[in-house]
């Protein structure tokens, strides 16, 4: 199912013979190898000599190693240098900080700092809530991490997890303008992060949690929720759940079915899965079963945390139990955020007529796509070489946009539900299929739909909270916040 991708991309830079067969020599040796060719570019050029620059996609860093050894193997041919072009992206870093305002002369110097930044700072002191307004709390989001479940990598710590952050508060600045900052924490402790993340809090307009392993993060997020007055938003879980409620509202639009009457299996219920079964349970499917490492969800089973036992008392009608082949034995829908490869296609065939099928275990998926497509009416994955790609940068861009142009102090899941239905309809009626369910990462029109929507939920709960009180207003963690300063 693997093919070549930008991931392992390598440049090579080789002399060769300047024959007429030199460079068709070069390129059928890179094929024979297995590698997909993105560029050649010919640097030096002399009656004896040809060097090129050869560009090409790889499956891993020992294919890489392999095509270049093919490569040696032509007569006359040498591979100089060959450069990872992954790791010359990573090269000193992805993101930096640069002034807002000119500083050419004094006078600009006096205004910006001292003496006139005094000024700012003594109405400030005076006023806390104008930080959002005067400084870059209002535009900035910390990126917080302990480096205990990085992608697919695990536990590999903070330091190691820093490129990921860079990416995500990169993507927040293309995709929403968000000026966002990586907070990598050497510690695993609850309560250390907790406070730290509390101590670091008024720079912020928002926090993100990233990549941050369960069950530690619900506490985490639950109790930071409970004590700031900013947003704080698990990517990993909502940010997920968001982008699956969206491609699963437009999937069944495909197949011409109402999620009321959908019995949904979902794999795995780390933060995404757990997520995901709160954020599906709005929408009152006819049942939704969750499957872990031991199997089916149900209640009474032995071992369960307290997540565990909160999902097992909220989904599962029929206190089924057994594998997950037995759970999706006439489901309709499978979301998938656990393991490779652990279902065949002859497992999807047990599921009802136009099944719809979310691997989204990254790199590899729960089932190779290509099998689930001779099953299922709808497949997605978290890949970006098949159709259907489920990626939270769809997202949290918007969400935080939103949050900080609104002036958010918390999210609620009537926010996260705006925000899934903003990015199902991008996708138009006229778009639809089975192949196009969910709008392209770069679609520019995204995240404002996002922004959009979660001003609209945001100035609603201010009215609900104005006039009704809190019990209107859902709030994710579960702890009741002050209706001062609620919304600004």
């Amino acid at each position: 199912m693997a093919v070549p991708g930008p991931g392992y991309s390598i440049t090579m830079r080789i002399a060769a013979p300047p024959s007429a067969s030199a460079a068709g020599d070069l390129t059928s040796e890179v094929g024979r190898a297995g590698g997909v060719i993105t560029a050649f570019d010919v640097v030096e050029s002399t009656g004896t000599l040809m060097v090129v620059d050869l560009s090409c996609n790889a499956l891993s860093q020992e294919h890489a190693d392999e095509i270049k050894a093919a490569v040696n193997t032509l007569e006359g041919v040498t591979v100089r240098k060959v450069s990872d072009r992954t790791f010359l992206v990573h090269l000193g870093g992805k993101i930096e900080v640069t002034s807002k305002v000119p500083l050419r002369n004094r006078d600009d110097l006096s205004r910006a700092y001292t003496p006139g930044v005094a000024r700012v700072c003594m109405a400030i002191a005076a006023n806390p809530d104008d930080a959002r307004r005067l400084t870059i709390k209002r535009n900035t989001v910390a990126v917080v991490t302990d480096g205990t479940a990085v992608l697919g990598l695990g536990n590999i710590g903070p330091a190691a997890a820093l490129p990921v952050m860079e990416g995500k508060a990169a993507l927040f600045k293309r995709f929403a303008n968000v000026d966002a900052w990586p907070v990598c924490l050497d510690t695993t402790d609850v309560d250390e992060i907790v406070r730290t993340v509390e101590i670091l809090a008024p720079v912020y307009g928002g926090i993100n949690l990233e990549d941050i392993a369960a069950p530690r993060c619900f506490e985490i997020e639950a109790r930071l929720r409970a004590k700031l007055d900013i947003p704080v938003f698990h990517d990993d879980q909502h940010g997920t759940a968001i982008c699956v409620v969206a491609a699963l509202r437009n999937a069944l639009r495909v197949v011409k079915k109402d999620i009321s009457n959908c019995k949904i299996v979902v794999s795995g219920v780390g933060a995404a899965g757990n997520a995901i079964i709160r954020l599906l349970l709005l929408q009152t499917p006819a049942d939704v079963v969750a499957v872990d490492i031991k199997g089916i969800v149900y209640r009474g089973r032995d071992g369960m945390d307290p997540n565990l036992a909160d999902v097992a008392a909220k989904t599962n009608h029929t206190n089924q139990s057994g594998t997950l082949k037995d759970a999706i034995a006439g489901a309709d829908v499978f979301i998938g955020v656990s393991a490779p490869n652990i279902l065949v296609g002859d497992d999807i065939a047990t599921m009802n007529s136009d099944a719809i099928v979310f691997a989204l275990a990254n790199p590899d998926p729960e089932i190779d796509p290509l099998e689930a497509q001779k099953h299922a009416a709808v497949v997605a994955t978290g890949r970006s070489d098949f159709p259907n790609q489920i990626n939270n940068v769809l997202a949290f861009p918007g969400v935080f946009r939103g949050l900080l142009d609104a002036g958010a102090r918390i999210i609620t899941d009537s926010m996260l539900l705006a925000a899934a239905e903003a990015i199902a309809d991008v996708v138009q009626p006229e778009q639809l299929n089975a192949s196009f369910i969910v709008p392209s990462v770069f679609d520019a029109t995204v995240a404002p739909a996002v922004a959009a929507a979660i001003v609209r939920e945001a100035a609603d709960a201010r009215e609900h909270v104005t006039h009704e009180g809190l019990s209107s207003v859902a709030h994710t963690s579960g702890a009741t916040p002050d209706v001062e300063g609620f919304l600004e």
